[in-house]
């Protein structure tokens, strides 16, 4: 099978989440990732209960298709293995504090002498350069600081953070588009480049339509739950046995739900009649639609809200995501033999081209498990890699 990054080696010097789920990516798309541990191997694979064999969930769920070597960069003959493998690599990601790159030797002005068609990528909270360069840069923090706290939870109750480490994980969305856009520029000009990728800058841009409420108005966005700020209604409702969310996204949707739900008299009355009277009578509406739906079970708005057209879903639980029949139909649940824990599920992979699809070629390293043969491609010899272990230059 094609894939549209093979021949592209990737240096992993990342850990925690925002790094190591952009390299996983370029991995997904066919790219050599060579993970770059330190000794006694990348700290997230402590990050448990639970754990799948030797190493934690956490770790399992951000390093698929890649291999392992741990190198001790504070020793000179670990800094000489980075060196023979930033010649023959394309890309290196590393998500250090600001300045520890420079102090390991590894910085991109260093790299790029080596291998001037060297794409560098710095992952961190708040960017290389500017008053917080030296702040820590943590997902929390990144959401706390970029605005998206201050609008995510319900009304009059505290700020809450996403589910996932949202900040960390579009950054590596951004973080991985960003390198194959460089790749592309590099095909044409052959120059490398240094991106500096930051989580605040990132959760910025996706303030997105919050954003432009606010350069609209100079009014501060407020938390609303699960409703939107410029659409009613569109939001979850109680229903007798768990929710339903509601999109009601146009006037002939509106149309269409008014009558699905029995209460057509709501069309015409003057307050609901456009989205902006329902917008400026938010509150009278809801109380109404709450009503409306409380009384009834999650299964019989579906099937009613459907048959009319309107676009509308139970909240499902993580477990019956993974179990539903059109995630599995898609391959977004997979599984995959592990050389510690034996077969074990994996997410699939939503890159779904029609010649170069990505591929799950591969499950989690264990701690320094490519160490030998990586250093064989790179010429040493057993002899020589025995006595680099010995050092405790490598495990």
């Amino acid at each position: 099978m094609a894939l549209p990054l093979e021949g592209i080696r990737v240096l992993d010097f990342t850990r925690v989440m925002s790094g190591p789920f952009a390299t996983m990516l370029l991995g997904d798309l066919g790219a050599d990732v060579i993970k770059i541990e330190p000794p006694g191997g990348d700290d997230t694979r402590g990050w448990g209960p639970p754990w799948i064999g030797g190493d934690s969930a956490y770790f399992m769920s951000a390093n698929r298709n890649k291999r392992s070597i741990i190198i001790d960069l504070k020793k000179l003959e670990g800094r000489e293995i980075v060196k023979k493998l930033v010649e023959k690599s394309d890309v290196v990601v590393e998500n250090f504090r600001p300045g520890v790159a420079e102090q390991l030797g590894i910085s991109y002005d260093n790299l790029s002498k080596i291998n001037p068609r060297i794409i560098y990528c710095s992952i961190s909270g708040f960017g290389q350069s500017g008053p917080y360069r030296d702040k820590p840069g943590y997902d929390l923090i990144a959401l706390a600081m970029s605005g998206l706290m201050s609008i995510t939870g319900e009304p009059n109750r505290p700020p809450v953070k996403f589910g996932v480490p949202i900040a960390d994980l579009t950054t590596a969305l951004f973080a991985a588009l960003s390198i194959v856009s460089a790749l592309y520029w590099r095909e044409k000009t052959g120059r490398g480049q240094y991106i500096d990728m930051a989580l605040l800058d990132a959760q910025v841009l996706l303030l997105s339509h919050q954003a432009f409420n606010y350069f609209a108005t100079g009014e501060e966005p407020r938390r609303m739950g699960s409703a939107h700020p410029n659409i009613v209604p569109y939001q979850a409702f109680e229903t007798s046995d768990g929710y339903i969310i509601v999109t009601v996204g146009s006037e002939k949707l509106w149309e269409q739900f008014c009558k699905a739900i029995g209460r057509p008299d709501l069309i015409e009355n003057p307050k609901f009649r456009t989205n902006a009277d329902r917008v400026i009578n938010r509150e009278e509406l809801i109380e109404e639609l709450e009503r409306v739906f409380k009384p009834k079970p999650t299964r019989f708005w579906i099937e009613e809200l459907e048959k009319a057209g309107v676009p509308a879903a139970p909240i499902l639980t993580v477990g019956q995501v993974l179990n539903d029949e059109h995630v599995r139909y898609r391959g977004m649940v997979l599984e995959i033999e592990h050389p510690e824990a034996g077969v074990i599920k994996m997410l699939g992979t939503p890159f779904k081209m029609s010649v170069t699809p990505g591929v799950v070629r591969s499950p989690p390293p264990t701690r320094g498990q490519h160490t030998f043969e990586i250093l064989r491609e790179l010429g040493f010899d057993d002899e020589e890699i025995i006595e680099l272990k010995s050092k405790h230059v490598v495990e």
